[in-house]
């Protein structure tokens, strides 16, 4: 049956050709200013670092992804200092900066590290099917806008979230958990990353867009979103992708005809002006942003609840250490391990390395976060939320996207611990696996196990928590 509120979409909205050929970046009209050499910016590297540091640059694909980041991102800044030569697939040369304070200057730089990847000197090189397209490819979205452009589209999708209750958020989020619970309840067992970790953020956003909750049109949505994000063998994600944009698409003309409470509403009745076609590539970027990063932070946080000493004797006792264990693992395990990317506007210099118009750096936030020259002895992060796992600058996640990540992450685990007070990991810790990725942190499995049926109602953790209007959590 049609949803008389989504018109059946239409073809006006397909994605904009990946490989920038045709495409010239406009030249900014921002006058150079001061280089990473200059007083405020990071220090060059010590010329006696320069006889020991290796120049030959190092295959991403061949380091171990296993391995935790603060161990393997301290090694290959010891081999190459702060900003470290490297290879993406297809042999195409890039810069990883390591350093804390050499990611926040690019974050923070944009007249001198910019996001509009069309001036990348490297596309004549790169085939058409490279794994990293998805990324790097210029769409004319407020993720690749800069300058003027980008303010007012980005001003555009903070106004949007500020819009939105966070306590709506909370309740909607909670809703989504639950009615993927019951899909499980009784059977005991599941493997709980794709029944409800990565299964939660997207429905959870495409709700607060405005798509119906629990239709099979928003159920349709989320699994090409799924797709767009990581096809299995035989899915195609780019007809994913033209599926999603069309359906954005009609909820975008819907929303003009009669706004309502959401996301989508508050985006296309902006003081900003978006065209319909600039307010769904926008919201397919807000969706698809947030979805793989805020779906891996549960997982992680849920690893470390479950099998840590110091969460554990928590969850079982009925405090719940999870605004920690989120914390923690921002810092530790931050979802996104490495980001693609900035492109250096002129020649310049970072962390004495010669930077090329045109250059792409990677933006190390992993190692940026476990950072030894900030962490000489340990302990990263204690009493600081000063991470970069949520960039900075004028391209960072949009105030207050951090926040809403976290309402959606802590209430899904409350929800979650909640319904299923005895849950546990079903196999030996050391059998968990992480998926084999430098831009991504997260487990390939989380195998659970318990009580089938689990409880209708809040156990004690949470029936005598006040939930806060402000922040939509539950107080501790």
């Amino acid at each position: 049956m049609k949803n008389p509120l989504f018109p059946p979409p239409s073809d006006d909205y397909g994605p904009e050709p990946l490989r920038p050929w045709d495409h010239r970046p406009k030249e900014s009209a921002t006058p150079p200013l001061r280089g990473p050499t200059a007083a405020g910016g990071p220090p060059p590297a010590c010329p006696a670092h320069g006889d020991r540091w290796e120049d030959e640059p190092v295959r991403l694909s061949t380091l171990d992804s296993d391995r935790p980041p603060a161990e393997l991102y301290r090694e290959l800044r010891a081999r190459f200092g702060p900003v470290a030569p490297v290879l993406l697939d297809d042999d195409i040369p890039a810069w990883l900066a390591l350093g804390y304070p050499e990611v926040a200057y690019v974050t923070g730089h944009d007249e001198e590290f910019g996001r509009d990847s069309r001036r990348w000197h490297q596309w004549e090189n790169i085939p058409g099917d490279w794994p990293l397209l998805a990324y790097a490819g210029y769409q004319p979205s407020v993720f690749f806008a800069e300058g003027e452009e980008h303010r007012r589209r980005a001003g555009a999708l903070t106004r949007a979230l500020e819009a939105m209750d966070m306590y709506d958020v909370s309740l909607v989020c909670e809703s989504v958990g639950r009615r993927l619970i019951d899909r499980f309840v009784h059977d005991g067992r599941v493997e709980l990353l794709e029944s409800y970790v990565h299964a939660l953020p997207v429905r959870v956003m495409i709700e607060l867009c405005g798509m119906p909750a629990g239709e099979d049109i928003t159920e349709n949505l989320a699994e090409d979103l799924r797709i767009t994000l990581d096809a299995e063998r035989g899915e195609n994600p780019v007809e994913a992708y033209r599926r999603v944009a069309r359906q954005l698409g009609a909820l975008v003309a819907a929303r003009r005809e009669r706004p309502e409470r959401d996301l989508t509403s508050y985006l296309v009745t902006d003081e900003a002006a978006l065209t319909d076609t600039e307010a769904v590539h926008d919201l397919t970027v807000l969706i698809l942003a947030g979805q793989q990063p805020t779906s891996n932070w549960i997982c992680n946080a849920l690893r470390l609840l479950l099998l840590d000493d110091r969460f554990a004797d928590k969850v079982a006792g009925g405090r719940v250490g999870v605004p920690e264990a989120l914390t923690e693992t921002l810092w530790l395990d931050t979802p996104v391990q490495n980001f693609l990317g900035r492109w250096a506007t002129r020649d310049t210099e970072l962390g004495g390395r010669p930077v090329k118009q045109g250059d792409c750096v990677l933006l190390g936030l992993a190692a940026a976060n476990t950072d030894p020259e900030l962490w000489p002895h340990g302990g990263m992060g204690e009493g600081s939320t000063a991470h970069l796992s949520f960039s900075m600058g004028e391209h960072r996640c949009p105030h207050p996207s951090p926040q809403m990540a976290r309402v959606i992450a802590r209430t899904a685990i409350d929800t979650l611990l909640a319904r299923l007070p005895d849950l546990a990991v079903a196999v030996e810790a050391e059998e968990l696996r992480w998926r084999r990725s430098l831009w991504k942190r997260g487990l390939e499995e989380l195998p659970v196990v318990f009580s089938a049926g689990g409880v209708r109602e809040w156990t004690d953790r949470g029936a005598g928590r006040a939930r806060s209007r402000e922040t939509g959590l539950l107080r501790d």
